[in-house]
């Protein structure tokens, strides 16, 4: 009968043999993964892990698929600033005009007293920084649908599928589904926390929505594309997951 002793190192043995094993196979797995052509930045597995995750969230969302509305003392008044890629100093906020594209008719080009004469919308919800951190916001602005029925009205009907926005110096742009670009949460704002829009926070007019991370909710919006082609999207061409759905 073997001893205490002799038990204790036999255990140890097949748990240093386990962990070489298991090191070795994650070691190879790792290898293996890195040889893989990649595919927009990340290694094809990779990014058909992504693609999955895409679909399983586009099968679920629809204008019912909310994020948590809160009270107005949920607020933090000293709301973090999320990136100022695009933000660039020489910007002049008096000459500012929102250029509007969608490949039918002639770019729109439209001040923000235009946006403020649609219907006025007041929301409170969370910025979700990819980061993990979180903010509760107080947002006024116009929703995008209201937006798009009042300036594309024919964008369904085009079969216009995406969304893209740009700054107005293009450093900073991303794009969107239609469906989540007109889901009733997603707004153009012009005021943060009861008070205008900051530079530092993307003033003139900011793009607001809640069931995408962070860095979906654009800043300085200079300009917006109605598309049939997937667009283009400033962290998805550095690796990143293009939907960014929560």
């Amino acid at each position: 009968m073997k001893t205490e002793d002799e038990k204790l190192a036999a255990r140890s043995r097949r748990a240093f043999l386990t962990m070489g094993v298991a090191g070795l196979a994650g070691f190879a797995g790792w290898s293996w993964l890195r040889s893989r052509p990649l595919d927009q930045g990340l290694p094809g597995p990779l990014r058909s892990v992504l693609g999955l995750n895409e679909r399983l969230a586009r099968g679920y969302f629809s204008d019912d698929h909310r994020m948590p509305e809160f009270a107005l003392r949920a607020v933090n008044s000293d709301t973090r600033v999320n990136g100022d890629i695009g933000l660039g100093s020489d910007f002049d906020p008096a000459t500012w005009k929102l250029e509007v594209q969608n490949g039918k008719t002639p770019q729109l080009q439209i001040s923000l007293s235009e946006i403020q004469q649609l219907p006025r919308i007041e929301q409170i919800t969370e910025l979700n920084c990819i980061e993990g951190w979180t903010e509760v916001v107080h947002w006024t602005g116009v929703r995008f649908r209201d937006f798009t029925a009042r300036y594309d009205p024919a964008f369904s009907a085009t079969g216009a599928q995406y969304v893209r926005l740009d700054t107005p110096d293009e450093e900073y742009f991303v794009g969107l589904d239609a469906a989540s670009a007109l889901h009733p949460q997603t707004l153009l704002c012009f005021e943060m926390n009861g008070k205008p829009l900051t530079l530092a926070h993307g003033a003139p007019l900011r793009l607001v929505i809640p069931v995408k991370y962070g860095v979906k909710n654009l800043k300085r919006i200079g300009r917006i594309t109605y598309t049939t082609d997937r667009p283009d999207d400033y962290w998805a061409n550095q690796g990143y997951d293009w939907y960014a759905g929560l």
